[in-house]
Formats: structure tokens, sequence, C-alpha cells
């Protein structure tokens, strides 16, 4: 069987919500509902006929004997956190079977999330212990990479943004946690004990409003006899926390409240309430959780100490992205602005945050089996030797663009002023003059000016013959993937002025060509081809038509090979005469008739060479595969 769909469970510490995404498409995921709910308190109770409740059921349902919330916790031992939690998921997974919102078995694949401060062996003793619910195809993943994707797959992230740094600061009901997300990996910042939730805040209106209840002694007795009613007073505290911190403006007069309300019987009532002074009394407070710190200061100094880890490392977020519940609190947000000031850094809460994890959950899943296919469909490419046989296809128009350049360098910056040298009387004999020839192509060859003619048309080449025959191997995959045909393409060229700095193509490719074809040059013959070229083809032979009786006078036998060892060796042409020889007319003649036979050196030499061009070859075949890897890996986060 195949998965069809993921399923985001953002099982929370106060509310829990779920979402589909069908794998196949890239259309939003959609929240599913239990108890016609899409988000509701994290609560499990148990009715002796009913069986096991959740959510509000599980709050209003007559005859709930036990009920339990705010239980999401560090996995441990503890029998009854252990019991209630597989309750919970297992009640949850019936519910949405049965109205049929999930295909469940091994069609459904879950992704549960946990605060990014958990360690690796929390998350698998996590998982290990969610699975006893019955769901067998499940993961649990850091709510911040949930937090992440959602923002990114609804738009809020640029692609500059996607691959630099943003803060994940996730306030939620039991823990604050923060997260760097830097080249699309995360990296939990750690600030200490982290027990900075919101459920502090509302235990501590319970504490507030318990205290100054006329019938608190009455009321500590029933909480004590009957702990399911506590857990009703607690969420009337957190119903009036959230309704003060969504209407703020409200409740600014003294007069005016927020409230909860709960009935423990007929004349018994616990009814919570917050307003602007209210609610600064108790966020001031010191709480023994937090060390005797208030919860204010302790989330102020968590941020502080997150800018200040981030300073070290010569980090600046681009965004820092709030979600949890709690940031909908404004004085989170107005803290981290000031911490993290514009224009550096953009603050951006997440419009719903109670939606956002379990959104962010099933889209991580989507990603992860749609990213997975993607690289193999990558590394298919690579493992086909494709890439490979590309470059050795196009190696001869390398070689044809590489002849006539080079020749026209080498005649305009070696053979001319050589030539002119010597009729200028500065070389005595042929012989000097081609030691001078060789030592000045040799190190013309070497240099930034013919090193500048190569690596431009190798660009050129890569341009025009690489790049389109590389785009028809890529661009079906970027079509099967739905992402643009850019993605995997090196539409800006691989030249390093103007391609992607961190990819290394540009650079690489350049280097390895240059290199390569400055030592063919240079050590394959093709210098000393060319010097014999000028000498014996366009110098030796008129002098011997002048000089020819004075050699014979010397003894030389005249042999074609014997005679111009011995003019270059012996002639000392006449100062006089060498302009008469050499005229800048004759010079000029002489440098447009050895331009296609120049050409002609160069292409047979390179191409006699061909077999050492499997290093080149295997080379850019290399680095391309490199590039192409690292814009794979820069792709994969636009995939959905």
């Amino acid at each position: 069987m195949e998965i069809l769909e993921t399923i985001g469970f953002d099982l929370g510490h106060g509310e829990t919500a779920v979402a589909k995404a069908r794998v196949e498409s890239i259309e939003p995921p959609e929240m599913l509902e239990v108890n016609n709910k899409k988000v509701q308190v994290t609560a499990l109770g148990w009715h002796p006929e009913l069986g096991y409740l959740v959510g509000e059921q599980a709050l209003i349902q007559a005859g709930v004997t036990q009920l339990k919330i705010s239980f999401k916790q560090k996995p441990n031992n503890d029998p009854n956190y252990r019991e209630t939690i597989r309750s919970f998921v297992e009640t949850y997974y019936r519910l949405l079977k049965e109205s049929k919102q999930i295909e469940g078995g091994e069609n459904s694949q879950f992704y549960v999330g946990c605060p990014s401060g958990w360690s690796v062996s929390d998350r698998e003793e996590y998982q290990k212990l969610l699975k006893e619910s019955g769901i067998g195809l499940l993961s649990v993943v850091p709510e911040s990479r949930a937090a992440f994707m959602q923002a990114k797959e609804a738009g809020k992230l640029d692609f500059d943004k996607l691959k630099s740094s943003v803060l994940i600061v996730d306030i939620g009901s039991s823990t604050t946690d923060f997260t760097l997300v830097k080249s699309l990996h995360e990296i939990p910042i750690d600030f200490g004990s982290n027990a900075l939730g919101a459920s502090l805040i509302d235990k501590a209106i319970f504490a507030r409003t318990l205290a100054k209840h006329e019938e608190k002694a009455l009321l500590e007795r029933v909480f004590g006899q009957y702990p399911h009613h506590q857990a009703r007073c607690e969420l009337a505290c957190r119903k009036a926390k959230e309704d003060y911190f969504s209407n703020e403006q409200l409740y600014k007069h003294p007069q005016t409240f927020a409230r909860g309300f709960e009935s423990i019987n007929e004349q018994i009532y616990f009814v919570p309430q917050v307003n602007g002074a209210i609610a600064q009394e108790i966020l001031n407070h010191p709480l023994s959780e937090l060390g005797d710190k208030s919860w204010i200061q302790s989330f102020r100094e968590a941020v502080t100490e997150a800018k200040e880890q981030l300073d070290q490392q010569g980090i600046v977020p681009k965004v820092v992205l709030m979600t949890g519940g709690a940031s909908r609190m404004n004085f989170t947000r107005d803290i981290c602005q000031e911490i993290f000031p514009e224009p550096e850094t953009q603050v951006r809460p997440d419009p719903e945050p109670e939606r956002c994890i379990a959104l962010g959950l099933s889209r991580v899943g989507r990603w992860d089996m749609r990213a997975s296919a993607f690289k193999e469909e990558v590394k298919q490419l690579f493992d086909s030797k494709k890439l490979k046989e590309l470059v050795e296809r196009h190696i001869p128009e390398l070689i044809e663009q590489l002849t006539l350049p080079l020749s026209q360098g080498l005649i305009e910056n070696v053979v001319k002023p050589g030539l002119k040298d010597w009729r200028n009387n500065k070389v005595r004999t042929l012989a000097d003059l081609e030691n001078a020839l060789k030592r000045s192509a040799e190190e013309w060859i070497k240099s930034d000016r013919a090193r500048l003619i190569i690596k431009n048309q190798s660009v050129t080449w890569f341009n025009s013959k690489i790049q389109p025959d590389l785009a028809a191997e890529t661009d079906p995959i970027c079509r099967k993937f739905q992402i643009p045909r850019s993605s995997l393409r090196f539409e800006e060229g691989i030249d390093p002025a103007v391609v992607n700095p961190e990819l290394s193509i540009g650079d690489a490719i350049l280097a390895d060509t240059v290199g390569f074809i400055v030592n063919v040059v240079i050590g394959g013959g093709t210098i000393g081809s060319i010097i014999a070229l000028v000498l014996t083809g366009h110098l030796t032979w008129p002098i011997v038509l002048i000089y020819g009786a004075s050699v014979l006078a010397a003894g030389v036998e005249i042999t074609r090979s014997k005679t111009q060892e011995a003019i270059k060796e012996n002639v000392d042409v006449p100062s006089w005469s060498r302009g008469v020889l050499l005229s800048d007319s004759k010079l000029d003649s002489i440098c447009e008739q050895m331009n296609p036979e120049l050409e002609n050196v160069f292409r047979k030499q390179l191409t006699e060479n061909r077999e050492t061009f499997n290093e080149l070859i295997a080379k850019v075949g290399q680095e391309l595969q490199k590039a192409l890897n690292t814009k794979a890996q820069e792709a994969i986060i636009l995939i959905q």
C-alpha cells in the first residue's frame, strides 16, 4: 500500500489540532474536525458508559468522573502519564477514522510535533509511546520545523529569507522554544531551564482567583477530593486570559474584565477575571517555577539570551517568526521587536498560531516525501553518467572556440613582438629567436590575459552547448515536482562574476578548463610546433635564398634539415638587411598567412590530445554534479 496523505497532529499542552495534506497535491492542507471543532482544548475525560472522551466533549459531558488537561511533557516512565497520552491519541485516531476524514492504516502517515529543545532520545521515546496508540506510520518532528514550513508555503518567507537565517520563537503552553533555521537546517537555542510556558499565567490567574474567593477553604477541599473540578477551573482561567489578550483595548478600564466561568454546584461559582491592571500584576509577579522571576522578566531574558548567542556567531536573523498561542500577547511581540529591531530583522507573528503547527506538520510530511522523490530523480541523473557524456559530446566545439582566439592572441602578443625584436637586432640568431619565442609563448599562455581568453571561450561554450543539453535533462524533473525550471538551470551562465557565489560551478569548471588547456598547450608540444611553423615556414627559407652561398662556403651540406639548423645556429643576419627582409608590410603579411596555420596547429594538437581530455571531461562532469546537487538542495525548499 502507498501513503496517500500526511496527517499533522499538533498535540499541544493547551490545545490540539489536526490537519491533512494529500501527498500528490500541492493544494493547501485542510483542518480536520473532532467534536465539530478544528481546534480544541487538550483534555481527556473518562465516562463510565461512554469511555474516553476528548476535547470539548470531555469538558461538557455530564457524568465524566475523571478529567485530565495540560498533560503534554517529555516522555517518562510515569504509568499515569503514559496511559493518558496513549488513550488521548488512540481516541483522536479512532474519531478521525470513524468520521472518514482520514484513510488510516498504511495510507496515512502521521507527523506529531514536539518542542525543538527535546533531545533525539526524547523524540524517539515519545514516538515509541505514541505508536502504542495503534498508529503504525508515525514520526515526531520539531514544532519549529512545522512553523517554518507553514510560513514558507503560505508565502510569508521569500526565497532569500528561506536561504538566510530565520529565528522561530514558539511560545507554547508548557515551554518557549527558540530555533534558528539557517540554510534550511534547524538549530535549537538552549537558554537554560525551559519552563517558560503560557500555562503558568493560567495557574497564576487560578491562584489569584482562589485566594480572593469567599469560599476558598471549601474550594480547596473540593479540588483535593475531585481534581476534575480544579481542571475545569484552570480552563476557565485560560479562557479569561485568552479573551483578555485578544482584546486588550476593551479591558484597559479598571471596571471592565475578561471573564471565565465554572460552576462547582448550584451555589458556588468560580469566576476568574482579568483586566489591564490584573494582567500587569500577574505578569510581573515572581513565580517559583521561574526561579522567583516574573513571566515577563523571564521572557525578556530568554529573548535577550537568544540574541546574544546569535551575536556571538555573527548571525542577524532576517525574520523572527513568532508562533504558539501566547504569541497573541502583544507584549511578547513588543519585546521581540525591541531586541530584534528593524530594518535588520522583521518580526512576524503567525496570524493563526492555533492552526499553524498542525498545518505545518502536514506540510512537513508531504514535503519530506516529495523531496525524497526529487532527490532520487536528481541522483538517477548523476548515476546515469549522462553528465559526463554530455560534456564529452561537446568537446569538439570547445576546441573550435579556442583555436581562433588563441592563435590570434599568440600572434599579437608573442610572434609579432618577437619578430620585431629580431628585426631590430635585439636577437642575434634564429636559434636565439626560437628560444625567446618559446619563453614568451609559455609566459603568455600562463598570463592572465590568455587565461581570460580561455575562460571567456569556455563560458560561451558552456552557455551555448552544455546548458541547453543540461536543461533538457533537468526541466522534466522540475515539471514533475512543479518547481521553476530555473531551479536546476544555470541560466546566469558560469561566469563567477554573475553566478550565485554559493555555487562553485563557475570557478571550478573554469579553473579546470583553463588549467587543462594551458598544460596541453605547454606540455603537449603545441608551442614547439608553433615556433617551428614560424621559423621554418616563414623565416628560414627566405634567409636561405639570400645566404645560401655563405652557408655552402662554411662547408655545410645543403639539406633541408641541416640548412635550417645551420642558419638558425650560425647565421647572424646583418641589421641593415633585416629591415629589408622583414618590413612592416612583410611582417603583417607573414602574420596574416600564419594565422590559419596556427589555428590548424592548435586544433591538431588539442584534437590529438583528445584522450587527455578525458581528465577534463571527468572533472567538469564532477563539478557539474556537485553544482547541480547544490542547486537541488536549494530547490528542495521550493517543493510543496
